[in-house]
This record gives C-alpha cells, sequence and structure tokens, in this order.
C-alpha cells in the first residue's frame, strides 16, 4: 500500500528524549467518523481527521460510493451524504485497512448494490469469515472470490431479515463494530430493534466503547444487556437514523502516544504529547500504566500527558512485568520492546489477536528481538522477552513486515549501546506519515 520499499534507516545508539510534540488523529476515531458521515444525513466538517494510508482508502471508497468529500486549506474534511450510498455499482481497493474493510463490508451488505471489495495479498489472509456468517444470517447475499472465510468479496442486492444475530468476539472486535455501525440501516429495513450477541469472550473491548460512543454522536444511542446464560447484547433501537452533529473532532490516536509515553520512560524525559489525555475515549491511554508500572512518572491533563522516567542508555533498567494485554494489544507491542530494558523477563498475555493483524505479529515480534540479542519465548497467545545484558547486544536490521506497527515500536531499541536499522520505514504511512521525523525531533 505504500508503495516501492524506502531506504533503510539507520538509528545510532540515543542517549536522551525529552520535548514536546502533536500526535495525528485517531486512525480507529478517523474511519469510523468518516463512514457514519457517510451514512448521516446532511454535512459533517470533520477536523483532525488522520492523514494517512487507511483513512485515504477510506476517503477514496466513500467517493467511489457517490458521497461527497471535500478537504478545505485548514485541513478540515466536508463529508456530505444523502444517509445512504447512491452509487450501486463498485470495485472497491482498501489496501490493508481492516478498520475500512470490515465496516464497509456490513454497511454495504444491505446498501442493495453489486460491490467488490479487495485489498493487497495481506488483507487477503485476514480472516473475515465470521462477520459474512453473521451478515449471511441476516439475508446479505456474499460470495468470497478466493478462499472461503477471506478476502476478497462480492456483495450483492439483498434485504435485511430478522431481529438478531450472534456473533464471534474472540477474532477481532471489528467484526462487532462492523455489524454496530451498520445496525441502525438493518433496523430501520426489518422495522424492529436488532439485537447482536457475542459468542465467545470479546477482545479488545475498549474498540466497542469507542465505536459506541460514536455511534452517540451521531445520534443513535446502543443498548448493552446480558441474556439468561451470560452473554453480551448489544440492542439497536429501531427507527432511528444517524444524524449529522455537524462538526466532529478527531482526538490524537492512543495507540501512537504509546510511543513517546515509552520514549519519556526510556530516555528521562519528560516528554509532553499533546492532543490525547485523561479525556481520552480511547482504550490504550491504559498504557499509561504499564508507562508507570515499569518506573514512570506522568502528569496526565484532560488532553495531554508528560512522562519522565530513567535513562536505560546509561544502565537503568525498568521493572519487569507480566499482564494481560487483550484490552490494548496495539500498544502492547510497545511494552514488548521495552522489556529488553527491564531487570527480569517479561511476559505479555491473551494477545492471541496480534495472528491477525498486518502481519502475524507474535512471530514477527519474536524474531526480530532474537536479532537485538534477546531470548524470546512465544506460544499461540503469549510472549515472553527476557532482556537483554550487557555485552549481548547485536547491531540489527530489523525486517518490517510492511506492518507499520513494527516499524514503530522497534525504534525504541535504538537506546540500546548498537545501531539499530529500520527496513522499508516508510510503511508508518498506514498510520503515522511523519513518525520518524517527529521521533527525531525530541530523540537525542
Amino acid at each position: 500500500m505504500t508503495g516501492a520499499a524506502q531506504p533503510d534507516l539507520v538509528l545510532d545508539p540515543s542517549t536522551r528524549a525529552h520535548g514536546s510534540l502533536n500526535l495525528p488523529g485517531s486512525k480507529s476515531i478517523s474511519n469510523r467518523v468518516l463512514l457514519l458521515a457517510a451514512l448521516s444525513v446532511g454535512s459533517t466538517d470533520i477536523h483532525g481527521l488522520l492523514d494517512s494510508d487507511d483513512t485515504r482508502v477510506m476517503l477514496q471508497a466513500l467517493s467511489g460510493l457517490g458521497i461527497g468529500v471535500g478537504r478545505r486549506k485548514n485541513g478540515v474534511v466536508t463529508v456530505t451524504s444523502p444517509g445512504r450510498f447512491r452509487i450501486l455499482q463498485a470495485n472497491l481497493f482498501l489496501g490493508n485497512a481492516g478498520t475500512a474493510f470490515r465496516p464497509l463490508t456490513a454497511a454495504l451488505a444491505f446498501a442493495g448494490g453489486d460491490y467488490q471489495l479487495s485489498g493487497v495479498p495481506r488483507m487477503h489472509e485476514r480472516p473475515i469469515g465470521d462477520l459474512v456468517d453473521a451478515l449471511r444470517g441476516l439475508g446479505a447475499d456474499i460470495d468470497y472470490l478466493g478462499e472461503r472465510g477471506f478476502p476478497p468479496l462480492r456483495i450483492k442486492p439483498a434485504m435485511a431479515e430478522g431481529d438478531s444475530v450472534e456473533v464471534n468476539g474472540s477474532v477481532s472486535s471489528q467484526f462487532l463494530t462492523a455489524l454496530l455501525l451498520a445496525g441502525p440501516m438493518l433496523a430501520l429495513q426489518t422495522g424492529q430493534d436488532l439485537r447482536i450477541t457475542v459468542v465467545g469472550t470479546l477482545i479488545s473491548k475498549p474498540y466497542i466503547d469507542i465505536t459506541t460512543n460514536l455511534m452517540a454522536k451521531f445520534g443513535v444511542q446502543v443498548q448493552r444487556q446480558t441474556d439468561a446464560t451470560g452473554r453480551l447484547v448489544f440492542v439497536i433501537p429501531k427507527d432511528i437514523r444517524y444524524q449529522s452533529p455537524g462538526t466532529i473532532h478527531v482526538e490524537a490516536d492512543a495507540s501512537s502516544a504509546s510511543y513517546f509515553m515509552a520514549l519519556g520512560l526510556i530516555g528521562q524525559g519528560p516528554i509532553t504529547i499533546r492532543g490525547v489525555g485523561a479525556d481520552s475515549i480511547q482504550g490504550d491511554m491504559a498504557f499509561a500504566k504499564t508507562i508507570e508500572q515499569m518506573g514512570g512518572r506522568l502528569e496526565m491533563a484532560p488532553d495531554a500527558v508528560t512522562v519522565s522516567g530513567v535513562s536505560v542508555a546509561n544502565g537503568a533498567r525498568l521493572k519487569a512485568f507480566d499482564e494481560d494485554f487483550n484490552l490494548i494489544p496495539d500498544a502492547a507491542m510497545t511494552a514488548a520492546v521495552l522489556a529488553i530494558y527491564a531487570d527480569g523477563p517479561c511476559t505479555l498475555r491473551n494477545i492471541g489477536s496480534w495472528r491477525v493483524k498486518e502481519t502475524d505479529r507474535i512471530h514477527a515480534m519474536a524474531t526480530e528481538l532474537a536479532k537485538l540479542g534477546a531470548r524470546v519465548d512465544s506460544g499461540e497467545d503469549w510472549l515472553t522477552v527476557y532482556p537483554i545484558e550487557s555485552g549481548r547486544w547485536r547491531a540489527a536490521s530489523i525486517h518490517t513486515y510492511d506492518d507499520h506497527r513494527i516499524a514503530m515500536c522497534f525504534s525504541l531499541a535504538a537506546f540500546g549501546p548498537v545501531p539499530v536499522s529500520i527496513q522499508d520505514p516508510g510503511c508508518v504511512a498506514k498510520t503515522f506519515p511523519d513518525y520518524f521525523s517527529v521521533y527525531s525531533q525530541v530523540v537525542s
């Protein structure tokens, strides 16, 4: 998606990180807001929208579906819609953007058109069968154009039927998010409240909180219940359409904040991150607790956070951890790299969702950390990283697997005593195109 690979970026050993920065908008919020605006009647001015590969493919898709999209000189993006997709036949390329592919699949399933959705090869390896099964249970007509259970897909005209559906919550929270975002369309078609029951353990729960919070801003209140067996049930009321709030602001990306919180921890700091703080609706702000547990000092404001820490370049050690990271799998990758500076082995548990992300992140993290000299043990849904002792560090060239988070979190390894090379650093364009420029402004 990012085009031709860029030359390797060599990061020489660093000793200090301090300063302040403004973060780009949240990817998760940005793509949800774009789709909500497209499904709403009226015009929505979106402030702070992330400009990245993932949002560009969503914008291109919406434009290709007949939704009005405009960008002003001040960066505000305006989405204008009659509350439905005007174009009823389209081939949409969605790169490797799960936050675009999964929700659009649900939104288009009952839009009355004939659509094909495809992406990069890795997107075609990321499962979507649980979502397709749920949509078919509601009357959708969806075919797999390749391997069963995976993109690409063809969606044919269909009308929603029924008032309840079950969805597996244990593979990706994006399946539930997709059904929630499309839910008001389905309830309007059937004239009945829609009940979505989660089967299995729901992972990445904070991302569902983002979804329902944003739906409320567009006029739809989702009810949460539990059924007789204790399963989580979401109820979307009938006869309620999305309505544009007129203006909406996208807060900064909390997952991206994790890298700079980590830099403040290992590079003494202080580093002040503006755009996200105590008032954030993003679950990844919980990573601040990990920073504190490892020895960091935090000052939290409503829309900013300042982190100070220790000097690992001068031999200081972080406190080891053994934690369940099911709720914050993206920020957990940052913790995995911090573990090489700890005072003992660190274990990340309940991270099975890493297997179906932009790459198999458990395999990738274990492989690349080992290149630096770390001992790493791993299983289906866990990873244990042993700190790198003095004299065992090795200069390494980090393969990034076209995964933005691999590139960004391994920049933290530059606080060891050897150079670290980041292959294809341009892959950060997926969510944070200017990452290494911002990084260089606070690291010395």
